[in-house]
This record gives C-alpha cells, structure tokens and sequence, in this order.
C-alpha cells in the first residue's frame, strides 16, 4: 500500500485508510472489527479515524486492536461526549479525551481533530474569529505540551466556513467530506486550496458518498425522484455513460478519482466487512484514473457546480424520500457526524 505524507506532520499514511463508523456496533462489531484491522494491517494500511459521535466505535476499535504491534495513526475527535455538549466547557472537552485514550488503549493520540468545527449553530466552538479562539484551542495546546496528542485538525463538511478556519493556520490536518468527489467539487478551491497552503494534511472523507456513488440508481434516475433536480439527473445520466464506456466499476472509479489528487493524503473508507474492504484496496492499488478519464469527469462534475438547493446531502437512492428509510439515514449521519464513505 503507498503512503503519502501526512502534511506538515511527520506522519506518512497509506493513501487507504480506515473510516470508523462502521467499526462499531452499526455493522459487525467487535468480532468483525477485529477481522478488518487484522487485514488492513496486513494490507499495508496503518490508519484510522473514528470519532466519540461514531456510536461505540472508539469502544469497539480499542477492544479490536488490543494485542495487535503493527503502527497505527490514530485519529478521533472532540465533540458530542458528554451530553448535553458544551464546547465551550474545557474540563469536559479534557475529560472525553482522556475517555477516548482510556477506550482505544492509548497512552498518545497522533491527530486529535475538533468535530463539526464549521456550523456554529450546532457546534458553538469559538468565542472568536480574528483571531480564532476557543476553549477546544487552548486544551489541544496543553494535550500536546503533556503528551497526549501530537498533531490537531478539523473535521467538517461545509466549504466556505471550514476555509477560513484553515486559514487560521492553527491546525495540521483537515479531514474534508461530502464537498469533493467524482460529482462534487465545491472544495477544491477553496478548502483544499487552502489546506495545501498551509501544508496540511488532507483526509478526503466520503469518496463515495456514503455508498450513492457506489450504487447505480439507474432506473430511479430516470424516473428522477422529488429530490433530484434536473440537472443532476442529467449528470448521473453522464456519469453513468462514462461508466459504461470505461468499464470501471463505481467503487473503484470514486476511489481511483480520491488518489488522482496528490495533495489528499489519504481516504478513509468505511468498511462493514473485510470483503469491503479488500475491494477497496483492489481499486487503489491499480492507481490514478487515465487523464482521459479525469477529464472527462471534469466535464461531468461542471454540470452541476454547485449543490441545488434543497438537494440532501446523502442522496436518498433505493431509500423511501418520505419514510423510515430516510429517517433511519438521517439518525446514522446524526449518530456520526461525519460518516465517512461506505462501500456498499
């Protein structure tokens, strides 16, 4: 597996890395867990990122890879824990981190990543802009001065706000997701601009859009659902066409369009099972898309430049618009926050 450096970090991580979501008791557990870090290890992956708001993924990470002397970059999150969540109270911010060392069996944490950083209304982190204060800044200062954490980042789905918090220059990575994939381009000038800028790491979150990438829809695209504008369906119709053309599977087309960019450093895929994620590295491992091919993908994701209004976020294909489907979707993106990119 080929490692990229990890921005400004001393840090090199393999180009796949694992999203912790799904290692949790959202998919196989423990038992599954253990299965998925044991090859992922063997495969050459050496990270991974979870988060308190990823049900018990932190619990169920550290049970799994208890025992296991292969190097792991470890990456988790401030934010949701405990509840109710006052960012703005510093001794429970310290006490969640010593909770996520205590669950993953860490005595170190390598990147500790504020969660949500960029919706203010949901997450009030900041007590200022210019320059950007906070209580959750000045705890990353003392954890690093102890020891417990070496690097900080941010981890967050809008554009326009998580730019400017990069521009802040206080952070080392930036875990970006839902805003840059094969359709989606909104970050590419503005939060990755900035990010390599600075020098930052660059976690490319949600390559396959939390599995609507992955999946054709083809039939459902044509009937074009409530939600689906016009002009996104006809730019599925495209992307579609270019996955005829090519004969590349989706998965492997959204994976090998994440690594084409050599400033991300890696792509956290949220495998439920080993088969997922050996599929996963079967796809890297057969490099950047052809130029022909990231061109006209190019062409493709310049229909839509921008989301349309109102258009969800994790595009609701196969899922009833109206029912339980949606809702359950809605209450597992609740549950974690930045769900990152599912397989299937």
């Amino acid at each position: 597996m080929q490692t990229r450096r990890l921005g400004r970090t001393d840090l090199d991580v393999s180009v796949l890395s694992i999203g912790g979501l799904y290692t949790s008791s959202l998919a196989g557990g423990e038992s599954e867990t253990r299965r998925i870090m044991g090859r992922a290890m063997e495969l050459g992956i050496n990270a991974i990122d979870t988060a308190p708001a990823y049900a018990d993924s932190e619990a169920t990470v550290g049970q799994a890879i208890r025992g296991m002397d292969a190097p792991l970059v470890m990456t988790t999150k401030l934010g949701g824990r405990p509840q109710p969540f006052d960012p703005q109270d510093i001794d429970a911010l310290r006490n969640s981190v010593d909770e996520s060392l205590r669950l993953l069996g860490r005595d170190c944490i390598e990147v500790l990543m504020i969660h949500e950083p960029d919706r203010p209304q949901q997450y009030p982190w900041w007590t200022g802009y210019d320059p950007l204060e906070g209580p959750a800044l000045d705890l990353i200062d003392e954890l690093k001065r102890e020891g417990k954490i070496r690097y900080c980042g941010l981890a967050g789905t809008t554009v326009t706000e998580m730019t400017s918090l990069v521009e802040s220059g206080r952070f080392d990575v930036v875990l970006t997701a839902f805003n840059y994939n094969v359709l989606y381009r909104e970050a590419k000038d503005s939060v990755l601009a900035a990010a390599t800028r600075h020098d930052m790491g660059i976690v490319l979150g949600s390559a396959l859009g939390q599995g609507f990438l992955a999946r054709r829809a083809d039939e459902e695209i044509r009937r074009r659902p409530i939600w689906l504008s016009q002009s996104r369906q006809r730019q599925f119709g495209e992307y579609y066409r270019l996955l005829d053309e090519s004969g590349i599977s989706a998965v492997e087309m959204c994976l090998r369009f994440a690594i084409s960019d050599p400033n991300v450093s890696t792509i956290p895929v949220g495998c439920k099972t080993v088969e997922h994620l050996e599929a996963s590295v079967t796809a890297v491992e057969k490099g950047p898309l052809p130029i022909d091919v990231l061109s006209r993908l190019d062409e493709i994701a310049a229909m839509v430049p921008t989301r349309p209004f109102e258009e969800p976020m994790i595009l609701p294909f196969g899922k009833s618009y109206f029912g339980p489907g949606i809702a359950n979707m809605g209450a597992a993106v609740q549950v974690g926050k930045l769900s990152l990119s599912a397989v299937d």
